[in-house]
This record gives structure tokens, C-alpha cells and sequence, in this order.
């Protein structure tokens, strides 16, 4: 089986992801890469470290350098994906890996990003728990429109979700502080990323719930079963360029014990490939899962607080996109889920 596929957006850092990632895939043959100010140049000298593919030259993105594939990765800025899908009816698979097809709110889409709204498409993060009992793994099988969820809220929700569905937390009172590494904000200059302005320092953004990742967050925490669902939720960025470790806390429901916490964690993540839950008094590092699509999760009890208290780790890049996007297509294509998908890390 050999799968021909285009990658949109090939010239920023999830789009050079996907495509390092792509590289050691079974089935999956990249035959087309574009992009939009690069247009014209060699991949290999926008992203150097992908020799495999110094032949391929990048296309100007538009619907008629993307058709004709099997598979469309699209990795571009939000509110650029929905207009072009809209002209790639017959492509079998889209997966984006923007914001346009993830919530199913409009209103939502109003608030936190504006201008059209796009009909959401199934949500790209198979370990979901959801109330029904099942897993978000479930609606991917067969499917041929893909919403990868935010990276943000891929650590946030791997860490939070089980104790929700479980009814041992209150979701109303949820709360999370990220470290996030400057790869997350794209590849554009910006000069709060200078090297200069970030090394040696710490800065919150998007402070006050108006992070866009906040709606969709709360989307994910009510499909686990949570209702009147409230987060503060506040981003750190440190410097680093990948990674990110999530701090979540949720108030414990009236009665739930420690046991009962740390067998609800299990049993929600017991024989997942690419989310592990470490043993007690255990936590972990973004340098433990650098370069893989594998979350990391360390979890205690707060027991003068009330509080269960979550640290999740991720690659922002892998698990948080590019990862969590081959993941979704593998099982909507009937391939092996972890087809292509490194749970090794880098290090040091």
C-alpha cells in the first residue's frame, strides 16, 4: 500500500514536522510540499535537516497543487485551511492542523479567532475519554475530515479528562499553568522570540481566559462528561523551543480518595501507546519526551488543598500536532495507529 500525500505549509515548524515524521512512514509517500512566501524554493533550504527530501521543490499552496492525493496534511496559520478545503472535495483524507475545523461553536469561533466559521470535522485526539465510556479513537476509524486538536489542549485535556469522566473532580473549577517552548508560536519573526528577549526569561501570555485554546478545552472537558465547565488556564513561554509541561489542578468531588484518582488514571490510560501514566511520586520533564508523540503524566492528591494536581509533558510538535495528525490519519486509513510515530525521545 503506498499513500500519496501533500503537505501544505511544508516551510514552518509544523509543517517540517510533519514531514520529518512522514520520512519514516510505512505507506505514506510525500509527493508534494507548498507553501505560500517560499513558493519556488528548494525544501532543503528551508528546512536543512530534511535531506531525504532535497529533491522536492515547494509548490505554491492552492487547491490544484494539493488535489490529485490521497492524503492532504494541512499545516497553516488559522483561518487559512477552511477556504482552501472547501476546493479539495475529492481528496479521501484532509487533516488539519489548524484551528478552522475544531469548534463546534460559532459563537466560540467568534470570541477567540473571528472571521468565517467552518464546520467542525472529527476531532483528531484518540485517547479522549468520553462520557459514553468510550474513546475518541472510535470516531476516526474511516473518516475522511480530521480537526487536530491545539497543543495546548492536548496537555491540558491527556491530564484532566479521566478524573471528569470518572466523576472524581469538580470541572467547573479547573485550572492550568504551561511552560511552553517558542516553537509553539510559528515560525514568523516576532521580536518577543529573539534569542535575546527570551533566553533567561519567563513570560505569561494571553492572560484572563483569552487564550484561543480555551474554548476548545472546555469542548473536550464537557465531551469527557464535565458540566458548567470553567478553566483559567495561562501560558507560560520559557526558553526552550520545544515542549510543553502542563500543571493542571481540579477540585476533588466530595468523597473521592486518592486510590480512587489513581485508579481512574489507569484504567483510562491502560494499554495506550502514546499516553503513559508514571508511577506515584513520579513526574516528568519535556526533555523526557523531546523528539516522540508519547505524553507523559505524573499525578497526585492535594489532600490539604482538596485538589487533584496533574503534570503532563509533551512535544508541541509531535504529540501536540504533527504526531497527533499521523496518529489520526493511521486509524482512519486502517493502518497501524503508531505507523511512523517515534515513542523514543531525543536526549540530551
Amino acid at each position: 500500500m503506498s499513500v500519496s500525500v501533500a503537505v501544505a505549509g511544508a516551510s514552518g515548524y509544523a509543517g517540517g514536522e510533519l514531514l520529518r515524521l512522514l520520512a519514516h512512514h510505512p505507506e505514506f509517500e510525500v509527493r508534494t510540499v507548498t507553501a505560500n512566501q517560499n513558493a519556488g524554493a528548494s525544501l532543503a533550504d528551508v528546512h536543512p535537516h530534511l535531506r531525504s527530501y532535497r529533491d522536492l521543490v515547494l509548490a505554491e499552496t492552492s487547491a490544484t497543487s494539493l488535489a490529485s492525493h490521497d492524503v492532504v496534511f494541512l499545516a497553516l496559520p488559522h483561518g487559512h485551511s477552511g477556504s482552501l478545503a472547501d476546493g479539495l472535495d475529492h481528496v479521501p483524507l484532509i487533516v488539519d492542523c489548524g484551528a478552522d475545523h475544531r469548534l463546534e461553536s460559532a459563537a466560540a469561533w467568534d470570541a477567540f479567532y473571528g472571521g468565517e466559521f467552518h464546520e467542525p470535522w472529527t476531532y483528531g485526539l484518540p485517547e479522549l475519554v468520553l462520557s459514553s465510556g468510550g474513546k475518541q479513537r472510535d470516531a476516526l476509524v474511516a473518516e475522511k475530515r480530521i480537526a487536530v486538536p491545539g497543543c495546548n489542549v492536548t496537555a491540558i485535556t491527556l491530564g484532566v479528562a479521566p478524573g471528569v469522566r470518572a466523576g472524581l473532580v469538580m470541572a467547573d473549577d479547573l485550572v492550568a499553568v504551561l511552560a511552553v517552548g517558542t516553537s509553539g508560536a510559528g515560525k514568523a519573526l516576532k521580536p518577543e522570540l529573539l534569542a535575546s528577549e527570551i533566553a533567561g526569561s519567563a513570560s505569561a501570555y494571553a492572560v484572563g481566559g483569552v487564550h484561543r485554546h480555551s474554548p476548545e478545552i472546555i469542548q473536550n472537558i464537557a465531551a469527557a462528561g464535565g458540566r458548567n465547565v470553567s478553566i483559567s488556564f495561562t501560558p507560560v513561554l520559557v526558553p526552550m523551543s520545544r515542549g510543553i509541561l502542563a500543571t493542571s489542578t481540579a477540585r476533588l468531588a466530595p468523597g473521592a480518595t486518592a486510590r480512587d484518582v489513581r485508579a481512574a488514571w489507569e484504567a483510562a490510560y491502560a494499554g495506550e501507546q502514546f499516553v503513559s501514566l508514571l508511577p506515584e511520586g513520579s513526574f516528568p520533564k519535556t526533555a523526557d519526551v523531546l523528539g516522540s508523540n508519547l505524553a507523559l503524566i505524573g499525578l497526585a492528591v492535594d489532600e490539604s488543598a482538596g485538589r487533584v494536581v496533574t503534570v503532563t509533558a509533551i512535544d508541541n510538535l509531535v504529540k501536540g500536532t504533527a504526531g497527533a495528525a499521523i496518529q489520526s490519519a493511521n486509524l482512519a486509513l486502517g493502518l497501524p495507529e503508531s505507523a511512523g510515530l517515534p515513542v523514543n525521545g531525543v536526549a540530551p
